[in-house]
């Protein structure tokens, strides 16, 4: 199929590096040049949800969450070489608990790649992308150099 360096980039910093912000930059990129393709937005989504909540905007986690759920369950269960519906209904569960409870611990989701030549993509592409060591918590000034 030959998945985009930008995509197989969110991967990285996704199941990797835990780096939700980096998430964001790269599948905003990926997301512009696509016209604004709605999966790719709903993927973005989920990312900005778990840095939300990591930071402490619970409200902020649960409109992400919810709303890339929703849009998400619209595409079939194995896409773009990922196991997508098990990413919905964990991202469902999260909202489900986020809403029933004042103290959730805060925990990362992990997205399952299913397709090998993704994964191969993923493996290839590990030393390449470096972790953003600290993580950063901001847009930058000067151009990401993409």
């Amino acid at each position: 199929m030959g998945y985009e360096p930008l995509y197989v980039a969110y991967l990285v910093y996704f199941n990797r590096d835990r780096d939700y912000f980096e998430c964001h930059e790269v599948l905003e990129e990926l997301w512009l040049s696509k016209d604004r393709d709605p999966l790719y937005k709903a993927l973005l989504q989920i990312a900005v949800g778990l840095y939300h909540y990591r930071n402490g905007n619970t409200r902020g986690a649960i409109i992400m969450l919810e709303g890339a759920a929703a849009k998400l369950r619209e595409y079939p269960e194995v896409t773009l070489g990922i196991h997508l519906g098990k990413l919905v209904r964990e991202a469902e569960d999260y909202v489900r608990q986020l809403r029933e409870y004042d103290d959730l611990a805060y925990y990362d989701l992990t997205i399952d790649i299913v397709d090998g030549e993704l994964s191969e993509a993923v493996q290839a592409a590990l030393p390449d992308i470096k972790p953003n060591i600290p993580q950063r918590r901001g847009p930058r000034r000067e151009s990401c150099g993409r």
